[in-house]
Formats: structure tokens, sequence, C-alpha cells
């Protein structure tokens, strides 16, 4: 009896020392890998350990800086996606990758024309505030424009660039900072149109550059630019025959260049570094097939030029869909974060580095947009704050409203049903765009609106 009683003790006792307690809550912070919000409790003195594994780490970085394959495609639209509900199979590479990834469902360009767009991405601002002439093809001062590939530079990071269109080749300011840039072979420049089909050219010139020992032998970042569905819109042979409209063989080149990504990644996942490399892929704009009267892109704001997929596939990252709104602000913070660097000081959005690995997305009630006025563009800003979207054509001469909940094609203007709701938004605007440091463009050409450029070359001297 008396040795059952002990037995029966010992066991109730170890009983309670096995309890597993509450899990730690994972910080959802700019932590350092491996920061706990919490310890866990000591067991009391004298009982037994506890019998549990021990908790994982909480990971909102990536374990180490990694390198960056940044792949950006021209006027890929986001409702082409397959994984938007698309019913075409155009982008097979893709969608796989999307499987693997965090994937943004809300997210859109600060503009909808190619010059103005890369520039953000690689600054982190909009191009209505860096110095710049005055031209449609805008080209960029190398005095007082921060942009990120110098700041890699700076940092000992190999930088490359592999470009497919002439515009990235006529010394627009677009590669400083790149110890590597390199224009596939074949193109000339052709000021209304893409004549070449340079999907195949642009992946065997990465495979190229990053073959070279030199470039991969240390920490690098890669962009590369790939045009063909930009106009003109071809037809290929190795896609399927989506038919014969503008919107079919546009069809055909997302197909096509999808396909030869898809041979960089095949290439890619065989070496050494690619399981410490983050792949971001986005696009400069979306593009119209008709919509609002527009054909193709540039000269306005419209969501069917701003929404572009955003895709980011980092070592370590849990594949996620994140449905909250953001914009290109965020594209250079997230790459310098992703790299282990600090943010530059001129950065006007935030790093989605903490939310790809598992912390919780903050809620963005507002993002602006800008197409800076040029030789063709004419001066449009936007704001989206909410399910309310605003877009100002100059200076205010003319206010459009839409509800992009109701009404996601923007068809239905409320500026006239929804007068205080067009006030409260027209107060956003302001108070948004007091923040944004305009500069005006300089070179003497005449702008869209008759004016002159006449803004200044570079920072005042002190």
């Amino acid at each position: 009896m008396r040795n059952s009683s002990l037995v029966a003790l010992s066991l109730l006792i170890l009983s309670g020392c096995s309890q597993t307690e509450e899990p730690v809550q994972k910080a959802a912070t700019n932590t350092a890998p491996g920061d706990v919000s919490a310890k866990p409790k000591a067991a009391p003195s004298g009982s037994a350990a506890p019998t549990q594994e021990p908790e994982k780490k909480a990971l909102t970085r990536p374990a180490k800086p990694l390198n960056v394959l940044f792949l950006t495609v021209d006027a890929l639209r986001a409702d082409d996606m397959p994984w938007t509900g698309y019913e075409r199979k155009v982008a097979p590479n893709l969608t796989k990758l999307a499987k693997e990834s965090v994937v943004y469902d809300q997210h859109r360009s600060v503009t909808s024309y190619t010059a103005q767009s890369v520039a953000c991405m690689l600054s982190g601002r909009l191009a209505g505030t860096l110095y710049r002439d005055g031209w449609f093809f805008t080209g960029y001062r190398d005095v007082g424009n921060d942009f990120i590939q110098e700041a890699m530079q700076k940092k000992g990071i190999r930088t490359m660039g592999v470009q497919a269109h002439m515009y990235f080749g006529r010394g627009k300011g677009i590669d400083q900072g790149f110890d590597v840039w390199e224009m596939v072979p074949g193109i000339t420049f052709d000021a209304q149109t893409d004549n070449f089909v340079t999907s195949e050219k642009s992946t065997k010139k990465i495979i190229e550059v990053l073959s070279n020992p030199e470039n991969t032998k240390g920490q690098f970042f890669l962009w590369s630019h790939y045009m063909d569905p930009h106009d003109k819109y071809q037809k290929h042979a190795e896609s399927p025959d989506f038919g014969n409209s503008n919107r079919d063989r546009y069809d055909s080149e997302v197909w096509y260049t999808d396909h030869w990504l898809g041979e960089l990644f095949k290439w890619g996942e065989k070496q050494p570094w690619w399981k410490d490399t983050a792949i971001v892929i986005t696009a400069d704009h979306g593009e119209a097939f008709g919509e609002h009267k527009m054909w193709k892109h540039a000269f306005d704001v419209w969501d069917v030029l701003l929404k572009v997929p955003l895709i980011i596939k980092a070592p370590g990252a849990e594949p996620k869909h994140i449905s909250e709104l953001r914009n290109h602000l965020d594209i250079a913070p997230t790459l310098v974060d992703l790299m282990g660097m600090d943010a530059l000081p001129s950065f006007m959005g935030k790093s989605l580095v903490p939310e790809v690995y598992g912390a919780k997305p903050e809620k963005r009630e507002t993002l602006i947009f800008e197409l800076a006025e040029d030789s063709h563009n004419p001066p449009r800003r936007a704001v989206i704050h909410g399910d309310y979207k605003l877009i100002v054509y100059g200076k205010g001469w003319k206010y459009l409203l839409f509800n992009l909940k109701d009404d996601p094609g923007e068809e239905k203007d409320l500026a006239k049903t929804e007068e205080a709701k067009l006030e409260e938004m027209k107060k956003i605007y302001e108070a948004e765009f007091a923040k944004v440091p305009s500069i005006e463009p300089y070179g003497g050409m005449k702008l869209k609106s008759g004016t002159e450029a006449k803004g200044p070359m570079g920072p005042p001297k002190k």
C-alpha cells in the first residue's frame, strides 16, 4: 500500500510538471533573427524537465543578407495572371513561382510610364521628386538623386543590369551605380514602339553575366527589365495560339516572356548562390486594351495602368498572399532590406521584408500616385484612401472620384453625386502631397501643358 501510494504521488507530480506552457507570441517587428518577445518560464526547483520540443524562434528577417535577382516585365497587367482568376494559362512558370512565394494581391505601380516607374523602383521616390529633364524618355541627373545601386556599390555589393530597350542605353542616368550594364544584342531605338523580340536574348545575357565568377563571388544585385509584352504585340510559335486581337497577341507575348523566365529559373536553381538569393518580380505599369478609350499605357493613372503583380520569393519566407494596399514606393526599401542594408534617408516608402517573413501586414489607408508632366505626359496625380480613389488633373482643374470596391473598373465618377466624400478626399490629397517635395524638370523643352521646363539641375549649393 505504501509503495503504491508513493508511485501514485510521483506520477501526479510528474504529470503536473509536464504540462506545456502557452506558446510564446512571435514578435511582429524588425528584430534580428531569433529574437523572441518572452522567455520560457523556468521549471520549479527539483521537478522534472519539460519534455516538449523547444519552440522555434521567431523569424522576421532573412537569416543573413541575401543576393537579389530583381526582374521587371514591361506592361504586365495584374489581371493577366492566372492566380488572379485569368482563365488563360499565360504564365505557367510565374504561377509555379507564385505558389512558392509571397504574392501581393493589391499592388500598384505609382505611375503608368516606364521612364518614371523604373526611377521610382530604384530610388524609392516619385519621379517628380528627382532631378530630371522634361523629355518623355526621361533623363536623370547623377547629382542629387540617390539610387539604391549606388548605395550597394559603397557596401561592396556587385551591381548588374541587363536591359532590352535602347532607352536604357542612351545615357539617361538609369545606369548610374551599376558595375555591369549590358544591352541585349541586335536592338535599335524606336521612340514609338518596341519592334524586337528579346526575352530569349535577355535570359541568355543574364546567364552569361551571372556565369562570370567575378560577378557572383560575393553578394550581388541584378536587375533586368523584360520587354516583350510591350507593343507591338507579336505572336510566338512556341506559345499557344490565343487568337489575333491585340489582347490575344499580348497574351502570346506574356506566355513567351514567362517561358524564358522559366528557363532562367531552371538554370538558377543549379547554381550554388541560388539558395541565398531572393527573387523579386513586378512590372513597370499595366496596359490598356480599350478601357477608358485608351490603348497601351502612359498619359493617365487609371487602375488598369497601375495594377501590377508583385511576387517575392525569399529564403525562409513562407508562401502566402497579402491583400493590403501597397505600391512601388516600397520596392527600393524592400530590395535593400533583403540585402541587409539600412534604408536610405530619402525613401518615401517602407520595406515589406517584415511582413514577407511573417509579421502582420500593417493596414495602410492612403497611397499616392503621380504621372509627372513631361514633353508628352500631362500632369496626373491620384490618391487611394480606403475604398475610394481620387484622380486629379493638373493642379486641380478636374477631379474624378471612384469607389474601387463597388466599381473596380472606375466607370462611375462619383464627384458630383458624393460631394461630401469628394471634399474629404480633396483634403486627404492636399495633405498627402503637401509632404511631397516636387521638383520641376529642367532642359528648356516644351512640356505637355505648353509651359517650358525650367527646373533646377541639382540641389542648391551649400
